[in-house]
C-alpha cells in the first residue's frame, strides 16, 4: 500500500520512461552513495516540465506533525518535527538534509522534551542555523494552567545540535497569557526573533487555535502585539521592540533576509477588523512603520489561523497570503523589487470554496515558488504547487504534489523549500488515525 497517492500532474503526464529515470536518480542517491552521485543539476529549460519523486524522510515514527524545514546558509536543509503519542511526552527533534549528496546528515536528534510543551497544529516549533555553524531552535512551553497560557522557549547549540543549551524566554513581560508564532532569521553572530505577545490581553477570553471559527472576536480585549528583538551568541537580548501594537491573534509570522536586511510579514489587525498582509523591514537598529503588501481591506471577525510566508533572494521578495475578502477563498502573491519596501499589484494563484490556503513560498535565480492546500466538498485534500516567473506573470507549471490523506487541520502547514533549482516539500498525513511526515522533490 502506498504511504500516499499518486497524484497526477497537471501540466503533463510522466512517462514509463520518466519514471525508470526518477528510480535510477533515487538509487544513485541513497545514503552511501559517493559525492559525484549529487543531486542532478537543474535544467536551463524553465518550460520544462518538472518531475516527483518521493524524497525518503528519516525515521521520524507515528505521532510525529509540525514539520518545519529551513534552508541553512550551505544550502544544508533542517527538517523538524514534534512527536506526540498518547501516554507519552512530547519530543521536538531535527535532522539535517545534504542536497548535494542526497543524504541525512544525522539520525533524529532529539531538541527538547516535556510535559509541558506547549503543541498546537498552527503555533509550530521552528529551527534556524547562522554562519558561525551554530543552530538555534524554539519550541512554546506551559507558563499556567489556563489553555492558552505560554512562553517562547528559546535555545542554542554549539555543536551541530548534538548538545543545547539552557533555553532563555525572550520576552520579560512575565504574564500568564499568549506568546508564540515565532519567525527568526540570522542577525549579526546571532539570530533575530520575533513573536506574537499577548501581554495587553491579560483578562479577556480566548477562543482557542482550535476554535471552528478562529478566536478573537471584537470587544474580547486588547488585542496581540508583534514584538522582535535580537539574541547574540552568548543569548544576550537586544534591540527589543513592539513593532505593531494590534495584530491577528493566532495567524503565523514569517522572516526572510534581504541584501537590504531581515524583512517580515504577518496578518495585521485595524480597529475596524480589516485583516490584511502587513510587511515590516529592519533599517539600522529600527523596524520601519508596517504598510500592507496590498490593501485587501478583508474584513474578518475573527482570525483565519492563515498566516503568509516570504522568501528573499537579494533585493527580490515575494509574499504569499490566504484571504476571502470578495466571499471566495483565495492565495495570492505578490512580489517586491526593493527589499520589501514597495510590491507590485498581487497575482491569483486559486480561488473558490475548496482553497484551504496554509501557504508556503521560494524563489531562486530561476522561478518562484508557491504551494497551497485544498480541500473539496466531500473532506479530500489536496497539495498544489505554481511554479512561475521571477517576475511572477508567467506560470510555468501547476502540479498536484500529493492527496493527503487527513482532514482539516490534522494536516497542518506544508513545509517547501528550493535548492540548486530544485524545491523540496514536506506535509503532514495521517496514516491509521496517526499523524506522520511525507516527503517529495520536486526536479528540475
Amino acid at each position: 500500500m502506498p504511504a500516499f497517492d499518486r497524484p497526477a500532474r497537471v501540466s503533463t503526464l510522466r512517462t514509463t520512461l520518466a519514471l525508470l529515470t526518477a528510480s535510477l536518480l533515487l538509487a544513485a542517491c541513497s545514503s552511501d552513495a559517493p559525492e559525484q552521485s549529487a543531486a542532478r543539476t537543474a535544467t536551463t529549460d524553465v518550460t520544462a516540465p518538472s518531475e516527483i519523486v518521493d524524497w525518503a524522510l528519516p525515521e521520524t515514527g507515528a505521532g510525529s506533525a509540525s514539520p518545519d524545514l529551513v534552508a541553512g546558509p550551505d544550502g544544508v536543509l533542517m527538517l523538524s518535527w514534534v512527536n506526540s503519542r498518547e501516554g507519552r511526552r512530547h519530543v521536538f527533534q531535527f535532522s539535517r538534509f545534504d542536497p548535494a549528496q542526497q543524504r541525512w546528515r544525522n539520525a533524529p536528534t532529539t531538541i527538547a522534551i516535556g510535559n509541558r510543551m506547549f503543541v498546537n497544529w498552527a503555533d509550530t516549533p521552528h529551527v534556524q542555523a547562522t554562519a558561525d555553524g551554530a543552530l538555534w531552535a524554539h519550541w512554546l512551553q506551559k507558563n499556567g494552567e489556563a489553555p492558552y497560557t505560554y512562553d517562547v522557549a528559546l535555545v542554542r547549540s554549539r555543536d551541530g545540535g548534538a548538545n543545547w543549551g539552557a533555553y532563555t524566554v525572550p520576552h520579560d513581560d512575565g504574564t500568564q497569557t499568549e506568546h508564540g508564532f515565532v519567525s527568526m532569521w540570522p542577525q549579526g553572530d546571532g539570530i533575530g526573533i520575533a513573536w506574537l505577545d499577548g501581554r495587553n490581553t491579560v483578562g479577556a477570553s480566548h477562543e482557542g487555535h482550535d476554535s471552528p471559527a478562529g478566536h478573537a472576536s471584537p470587544g474580547e480585549g486588547r488585542p496581540m502585539t508583534l514584538r522582535a528583538a535580537n539574541f547574540d551568541a552568548s543569548l544576550r537580548k537586544t534591540g527589543e521592540q513592539e513593532i505593531d501594537a494590534s495584530v491577528c491573534d493566532c495567524c503565523q509570522t514569517a522572516a526572510a533576509v534581504t541584501a537590504q536586511g531581515p524583512v517580515l510579514v504577518y496578518r495585521g489587525r485595524s480597529d475596524g477588523e480589516v485583516r490584511d498582509i502587513m510587511v515590516t523591514r529592519r533599517e539600522g537598529d529600527a523596524w520601519t512603520t508596517p504598510t500592507a503588501v496590498h490593501a485587501d481591506n478583508w474584513v474578518m471577525p475573527a482570525c483565519p489561523v492563515n498566516g503568509p510566508d516570504v522568501a528573499a533572494l537579494d533585493s527580490a521578495v515575494v509574499v504569499a497570503w490566504y484571504s476571502a475578502q470578495t466571499g471566495t477563498p483565495q492565495v495570492q502573491i505578490a512580489r517586491s523589487d526593493d527589499a520589501g519596501t514597495s510590491f507590485a499589484a498581487p497575482v491569483v494563484l486559486d480561488s473558490d470554496a475548496a482553497v484551504q490556503g496554509r501557504v508556503a513560498v521560494a524563489l531562486d535565480g530561476q522561478q518562484a515558488w508557491a504551494m497551497w492546500l485544498r480541500e473539496d466538498a466531500n473532506g479530500a485534500q489536496s497539495l498544489w504547487l505554481s511554479r512561475r516567473s521571477p517576475d511572477l506573470a508567467t506560470e510555468y507549471e501547476r502540479i498536484e504534489v500529493a492527496r493527503p490523506q487527513g482532514r482539516g487541520r490534522g494536516t497542518g502547514f506544508p513545509q517547501l523549500q528550493a535548492v540548486d533549482g530544485h524545491a523540496y516539500v514536506v506535509w503532514t498525513d495521517v496514516v491509521d488515525g496517526a499523524p506522520t511526515l511525507r516527503g517529495v522533490r520536486v526536479m528540475r
